[in-house]
């Protein structure tokens, strides 16, 4: 028996490079069940992170009862992390939704679905008959099921008619979207998480895998306890545990990734440590890289990013002595500054090394949501279906007829709205209807007092559609009860394109009702209509819906066409494209050098980095006549607030490996809430002696936009920066006169990469200042407008042991 939460990463299997990692089954019941006493285990596979970890559930008498990771999958060989193994319990909180609300003289009451439903629909049809389509915002999640996105895409694009849809997605995993569009065409990761078993490189740029995707890192760290361990390193201002472990810890400034890129890439070239075959016969742009990385010395890059210039030359020696590199890109880099443009070289790099499409070589832009790629994939973050290009009238076409509706009457005369524009159109007036489905943008946007300020405005009509009473929902015109994981059937697809399917194993508390089945009834209320007259959404149960996908998929880069709930149940998990091709699906993309960067194929003509100005067809098509992957270079530009006498430190905020965006279900797991309870800010020994805090003391972090107050942690962080972790919000913070401030996002500023759209979230400007020592009275912060729910935290079923059974496999 192991600790999971003491020692998250488990037991070590140490294996060789080119062999199998091996299988360990981690199990973890609830107090006094022991495998024997299941009813039945039932497959699915985890939402609570990117990695997608294949996993049964243990039912007894109707009721979930445990977890254990799944020994066949390619995924995680049988391992769970803390998020697996505990979040689950979240599911049976007794401050689950369980009925719909409605707001009745400013107050949420208690109502029936007929009431909440024919109300949504009053308004809906009023608006289109007042405004039009352009009246409705739908801003959705990562933690849906892929039938239940493509259902949203097909009512909001076709039905509503709104070019207003965006997912939680934006600020997560936009920019390796937008990334990955840029270089090679398209979306879709070329790299595979078998990549970790035949590297001898990892190179993980702003990527805090050991807390974001633990079993991933047990791979990694399985690798590197092995005899033929791969060389690493780490591009983070902290000093994480992956950091830890580096070869080389390039320790930069925030804001400065892309001088740090740039200097890499001009000691490849300088040092003719280029795979010039590949580059002449695969790619197109390089001649521009070499001309604006050419003034990027060691030298320039170290007084920019605070790093010496011989650590950067150590790094460039090692990335250029092989060409099984897996390069890995996380929110260090989509939510700093000029995300895309660093994103780019990430790929750029593996590019000049010809480190793609081979086992051990391969670039995995890595989701942070756990059904990131089926938001993406679906439509659901504001592109159209299947990678189609909005801008490709052709494309708009294939989806009319698919849909069996004019093409005009699906939106592109333009770029999908983005998430942080959408809210902006809210603000400004223009959209009177917002759908919120599974996210809780009242603790996750920046700038959360304009957020709270917008979702509380007169005249706009808010649905929010979720497990519990979150801050957003406590602002809703309507809140509908919604089933989630374990309690509904449907797919998602990981970060490295591996489909799961998920069965039902319990039944969903009182009258809580899917995703799918919240969507199929206002679609059919509101009597959407193909060409015909039949009904535009015509599949009625998540196995039709994904028939219907599968055709949807239909000779694009995302193929489903071979796959089935059928082959899924039968054979688990597997790789698209899934086609007559590819019929156990494709590990890697690109091995042959076939992109899908040609002009009728790709899903984007791209972007200028710097503006984020629409590259036109024209252009696209003499820059890249032959469809090849695309070198695309970019000058550093300082970020847009910069430190200041008043505000002299970097904020950069991020994750525990304990806790899923916003806590909503891992905050009411007793042993991951108790594991990480409450926020913290992290700022390093010199910043500290500087304001004279110690551990544990208590703080404020100030920025222009407001305030959270927390204990201080004194780490080996880079000076100058501090860290607060972005859960926390109010739902769980007891009585009102209680409360402090304590969601970083009070203090991030509403800021924007210009090609990705990803808000910032590791930029602004801030001040520490001393409020008590640590055993002192803690005074209370400033008060803000935040909407408080009082909620105890929910006693839940399993108790409050960590202990979790590992068993080792062949």
């Amino acid at each position: 028996m192991v600790d999971r939460i003491a020692e998250p990463w488990g037991t070590r299997t140490p294996y060789a490079r080119g062999t199998e990692w091996p299988v360990r089954i981690d199990t973890r019941l609830n107090d006094g069940v022991t495998p024997d006493d299941v009813d039945h285990w039932v497959p699915t596979a985890s939402i609570l992170h990117s990695n997608g970890d294949a996993l049964d559930i243990a039912v007894k008498d109707g009721r979930m009862v445990g977890v254990r990771g799944r020994a066949d999958s390619r995924v995680n060989h049988g391992r769970l992390g803390p998020k697996d193994l505990f979040g689950w319990q979240a599911n049976a909180s007794p401050d689950r939704l369980t009925r719909p609300l409605i707001r009745r003289d400013g107050i949420l009451v208690e109502t029936d679905w007929e009431t909440a439903m024919g109300a949504m629909v009053d308004r809906s049809k009023e608006l289109l008959q007042e405004q039009g389509p352009s009246a409705f915002g739908i801003y959705t999640s990562g933690q849906l099921f892929l039938e239940e996105y493509y259902t949203l895409a097909t009512l909001g694009r076709a039905g509503i008619g709104t070019n207003h849809i965006d997912g939680n997605t934006r600020l997560c995993t936009a920019t390796a979207a937008e990334a990955l569009k840029e270089t090679f065409g398209c979306d879709g990761q070329p790299g595979t998480y078998s990549d970790v078993d035949h590297c001898e490189v990892l190179f993980l740029v702003g990527h805090n895998v050991a807390e974001t995707q633990v079993t991933l890192w047990e791979r990694m760290l399985d690798r590197i306890q092995g005899p033929d361990r791969p060389k690493i390193i780490v591009v983070d201002p902290r000093p994480t545990i992956p950091a830890q472990h580096a070869n080389v810890h390039l320790a930069v400034k925030s804001g400065t990734n892309l001088p740090l890129m740039n200097a890499l890439l001009h000691e490849l070239i300088a040092h003719d440590r280029v795979d010039n075959a590949f580059l002449d016969e695969h790619t197109v742009g390089y001649d521009e890289l070499v001309s604006r990385v050419a003034d990027c010395t060691p030298e320039w890059a170290a007084e920019i990013c605070g790093v010496s210039a011989e650590q950067i030359r150590e790094a460039a020696r090692i990335l250029g002595s092989t060409d099984r590199i897996l390069s890995t890109c996380l929110q260090g880099v989509y939510q700093s500054h000029q995300a895309t443009a660093t994103a780019v070289q990430v790929n750029n790099l593996n590019l000049l090394r010809g480190a793609l499409g081979k086992p051990g070589g391969g670039i995995l832009q890595m989701n942070g949501q756990p059904t990131a790629q089926n938001t993406r994939e679906c439509g659901a973050n504001g592109d159209l279906p299947a990678f189609r290009n909005w801008a490709n009238d052709a494309h708009v076409q294939e989806l009319a007829e698919l849909w069996n509706v004019e093409a005009s009457s699906i939106p592109h005369y333009g770029p999908p709205t983005h998430a942080m524009q959408i809210f902006r159109y809210a603000e400004q007036g223009s959209i009177r209807f917002l759908w919120i489905t599974a996210t809780n943008p009242a603790v996750s946007l920046p700038e959360l007092h304009r957020i709270r300020s917008i979702l509380a405005k007169e005249g706009l009509f808010v649905v929010v559609q979720d497990l519990f009473l979150t801050e957003t929902a406590e602002l809703a015109d309507i809140v509908l009860p919604a089933a989630t994981w374990g309690e509904k059937e449907g797919t998602f697809t990981n970060t490295d394109r591996t489909v799961h399917h998920s069965d039902k194993a319990v039944d969903p508390p009182g009258q809580a009702r899917s995703d799918l089945d919240i969507f199929l009834d206002y679609a059919r209320r509101m009597d959407f209509r193909d060409k015909d007259g039949g009904p535009l959404v015509p599949w009625h149960d998540p196995e039709s819906a994904f028939e219907a996908w599968q055709a949807c998929t239909e000779g694009r880069p995302c193929d489903y066409t071979g796959l089935s709930y059928e082959k899924l149940r039968a054979g688990g998990e597997t790789q698209w494209p899934c086609n007559a091709t590819w019929p156990d699906g494709r590990e890697r993309l690109y091995t042959d050098g076939d992109f899908h960067a040609a002009l009728e194929d790709c899903e984007s003509y791209g972007k200028d980095l710097l503006t984020g100005t629409a590259v036109e067809p024209d252009e696209y098509r003499a820059m890249n006549p032959n469809g090849r992957a695309m070198i695309k270079a970019a000058a550093h530009v300082p970020p847009a607030e910069p430190p200041s006498d008043n505000f002299p430190l970097r904020l950069n905020t991020g994750r525990t490996v304990y806790h899923f965006h916003t806590r909503t279900k891992t905050g009411r797991a007793p042993q991951l809430a108790a594991a990480a309870p409450d926020v913290w800010v992290e700022f390093s020994a010199p910043d500290a002696d500087r304001h004279g805090i110690g551990e544990g003391d208590v703080v404020d972090v100030v920025a222009p936009r407001g305030s959270v107050r927390a204990r201080a942690r004194v780490t080996g962080i880079r000076e100058g920066i501090v860290f607060v972790p972005f859960h926390y919000g109010y739902w769980d913070a007891g009585d009102q006169h209680d409360v402090r401030n304590r969601a970083a996002n009070e203090l991030t500023i509403t800021e924007w990469d210009p090609a990705s759209k990803q808000p910032i979230f590791k930029t602004a400007a801030c001040r520490i200042q001393k409020v008590a020592d640590a055993d002192g009275h803690t005074a209370p912060a400033p008060t803000t407008t935040a909407s408080r729910p009082r909620a105890a935290m929910a006693a839940t079923t399993g108790g409050r042991d960590v202990e979790v059974t590992e068993e080792f496999g062949a």
